[in-house]
């Protein structure tokens, strides 16, 4: 084997430093990188870490900007909602941060890439999808999959094992029955006693959102403003704090929705391999974007180029979730979203308070809206009369089809 270097997806956390020097120890030179999404990290300590353990060399990367203006914003324009109901932080954080790492392998002239993800969940899928789908000859190692791999490590104690075995910090904190993964966007607890749909997760599992019960007993008033569906102004009415670059307005809307208890999500779930999983999610800048930039569109779009973009929307947050974001059919999606939020400019007034996210106004320089037209007061240019045809039209083949139950009832 001429070349083996590969590029590891390093946290720094037990799994991953423990893939580190197994990865050595099978004679690899691994060169680690730490991608910065937003995670509450000390990245000098995971870099340090790395080297102690054997890394050849350390990449952090800051990614918070890339991740808001190429990824979050991308999937706020379509609407993206995983059955309905999840931001899908997660599944918008693994695209960027695989293809950096692939980036990384080739300035590194390394053949092979690999991550710490487990053969059970949905990261597995999305990081090795997003490396097929960007550099197709590239080798992947993926050590939970790996049947040497596994016939070693069986369960945590053996991890902690090897750790100790080779002097790897363990982190001395007790651990959380449970597991997180957090970046800008959002932070997700599962597995552990949440695996237990029944169990009602207590105050001391959510860090991002204060709970709603204890949020300011005063409303927060916000401006958001969009342009082409993209927010580019926030505006706290109640003290005139304005953000316009794209990751200190995103930011701002966190803290805000954070003191004010909003985002807070518990769901089951479908995972992409089969399996069902439960949940707890705090996304609080998101939700008030994806309430905002909704209503917007209430004023600003086309009746039909909504209901089809709507349409779209399940298909387009389902190829997020399960790791399609560089395909041919996400290429498609996106340029038909694109072109759908072309209009969808202007303002929308929220009102904050107590987990509750409440649009009070909303105006566009594109609006669709006539207020003359749609008025019960003001005839507005609108013959009333043209209904009664209009009716009879659409009533044709609702008598045909009654018609047909009656002859069909008449025979039994």
């Amino acid at each position: 084997m001429t070349n083996k270097k590969v590029v590891l997806a390093y946290s720094g956390g037990l799994d991953t430093s423990v893939i580190l020097k197994w990865l050595i120890n099978e004679g690899y030179e691994v060169i680690c990188f730490v991608g910065d999404v937003g995670q509450v990290e000390d990245f000098k300590e995971v870099e340090k870490k790395a080297l102690e353990t054997g890394a050849a060399k350390v990449y952090v990367e800051d990614l918070k900007q890339e991740f808001v203006t190429d990824f979050i914003f991308p999937a706020l324009r379509g609407n993206a909602l995983y059955e309905g109901r999840y931001l899908l932080g997660t599944s918008l954080a693994r695209p960027l941060l695989a293809k950096r790492q692939l980036e990384i392998a080739a300035k590194e002239n390394a053949q092979y890439v690999s991550h710490g993800a487990t053969g059970k969940g949905n990261d597995q899928v999305r990081f090795e999808l997003t490396y097929y789908a960007m550099d197709p000859k590239i080798k992947v190692i993926s050590p939970w999959k790996d049947q040497e791999f596994l016939g070693e490590f069986k369960g945590r104690t053996d991890m902690i094992n090897y750790a100790q075995k080779y002097n790897i910090p363990v982190t001395a904190s007790k651990k959380k029955p449970y597991s997180e993964d957090e970046n800008l966007m959002h932070i997700s607890h599962e597995a552990g006693i949440l695996e237990d749909p029944n169990y009602s997760p207590t105050e001391d599992v959510f860090c991002r959102t204060a709970s709603p019960k204890n949020a300011p007993d005063t409303e927060t008033i916000v401006d958001i403003h969009f342009k082409s569906g993209n927010p580019v102004k926030v505006v706290n009415k109640n003290d005139n704090t304005t953000k316009t670059s794209p990751l200190e307005l995103f930011m701002y809307l966190n803290h805000l929705a954070s003191k004010n208890g909003i985002g807070r999500l518990d769901m089951v779930e479908n995972r992409f391999v089969g399996i069902k999983s439960r949940g707890v999610y705090e996304t609080p800048g998101a939700t008030i974007l994806w309430q905002a930039k909704r209503d917007l569109e209430g004023i600003s779009m086309d009746r039909e180029v909504m209901h089809i973009r709507d349409m779209l929307t399940p298909k387009f947050s389902e190829l997020i979730y399960n790791g399609f974001w560089y395909s041919p059919e996400m290429a498609f999606l996106m340029a038909a979203i694109d072109k759908s939020q072309e209009h969808v400019t202007g303002k929308v007034r929220l009102s904050l308070y107590k987990g509750n996210v409440s649009v009070i106004a909303r105006e566009s320089p594109t609006s669709l809206y006539d207020q003359e037209l749609s008025s019960m007061d003001i005839e507005g240019g609108f013959d009333q009369t043209d209904s009664k045809g209009f009716i009879n039209i659409n009533a044709v083949r609702l008598k045909a089809y009654s018609a047909v139950l009656q002859k069909t009832n008449t025979k039994r």
